[in-house]
């Protein structure tokens, strides 16, 4: 099922960008000359080239609703004209006339390395910047104001449920307590009301840092990031055509079992171990490609240690 991944693809693996992985995707999408396909989170481009790289006459669509990603699509622009096109929107909107009859879409949830990195994004504690966390900065509030004025309910959606934060009952109470200290409004400063109040013990026993899970929460909860992958998937299988493939990678357990669950409904297989559907009730569109989700090898994980919880899932519409 894998294939070689092209000259570039590979020298591109040691870059500072690591498209996750990358030849199952390809192998997957098996992209065929003159084909059509669509990336949803274009990121760093690094899907998007291989798949216009992996075949002659390739068109390819891609979507991100960072504005910053405008930029890093202008060397695709320029290598490949009129094969590829960017759309800044956010995939929740990809019934905003895309085109129909791709013979493969692609979605990597989660975070590009650009957007962890640059600390005025305010993703990551690991550098100080303002706590911003919104996937378009255009729209909506950052998130410092948000953890000042989110009620307690919103805030344990995020933290308990979301962030799957074992703890939650503390962090809930320490954010709430933190406001109008101004201790809210940046990364590092917020990372520290967290980890203040996490236990000792798992302070420094988890390879997790202990503000791990509440950024995760938080930024899920800003920018509605669930309901937007529901929402995109039911529409790519609709651009997809008969024979197509959809391929889709996750990084939070909560992002995996939207995908899962969509993705049995479609094979006609139990959305839940509660799912008691007679079989001749069940309506399959698509078989399955991966019976179970794909992961990195320990070679990517530790040429790409971000690449660590992907999970990849993959079917063929019918």
């Amino acid at each position: 099922m894998p294939l070689a991944l092209p000259e570039f693809a590979a020298a591109s693996m040691s870059a500072g960008h690591q498209p996750v992985l990358l030849r199952e995707v390809l192998g997957f999408l098996s992209p065929i000359p003159g084909g059509r396909y669509l990336d949803c989170t274009f990121g760093g481009g690094g899907h998007s080239r291989a798949i216009l790289e992996a075949a002659p006459d390739i068109e390819l669509v891609a979507l991100d609703r960072d504005p910053g990603s405008l930029a890093r699509s202008e060397a695709l622009a320029g290598d490949y004209p009129g094969r590829f096109t960017l759309r800044v929107q956010n995939f929740a909107n990809l019934n905003a006339d895309p085109g129909t009859g791709f013979d493969g879409v692609l979605f990597d949830f989660g975070l590009s390395s650009f957007q962890i990195d640059d600390p005025e994004r305010g993703f990551s504690f690991r550098n100080d910047g303002p706590a911003d966390m919104r996937m378009d900065p255009r729209t909506g509030v950052p998130a410092s104001l948000w953890l000042e004025t989110a009620t307690e309910e919103m805030l344990v959606g995020a933290v308990r449920d979301l962030g799957e934060e074992p703890h939650w009952r503390r962090v809930v109470r320490a954010l709430i307590e933190a406001r109008g200290t101004g201790s809210l409004s940046r990364t590092v400063s917020l990372a520290a009301v967290i980890s203040d109040v996490i236990p000792a013990r798992d302070r420094y026993t988890s390879r997790l840092h202990p503000a791990t899970r509440t950024f995760q929460g938080i930024r899920l909860a800003l920018n509605n990031e669930l309901g937007a992958i529901s929402v995109a998937l039911l529409a790519a299988f609709e651009v997809l055509r008969p024979s197509g493939v959809l391929c889709a990678i996750s990084f939070h357990s909560l992002e995996d079992r939207t995908v899962k669950q969509l993705f049995r409904l479609w094979c006609g297989q139990p959305t839940s171990s509660d799912d008691s559907t007679p079989q001749d009730l069940r309506t399959r569109s698509a078989e399955p490609l991966t019976r179970r989700p794909v992961i990195p090898s320990d070679e990517e994980i530790e040429a790409n240690p971000r690449s660590r919880s992907a999970k990849l899932r993959a079917l063929r519409k019918l």
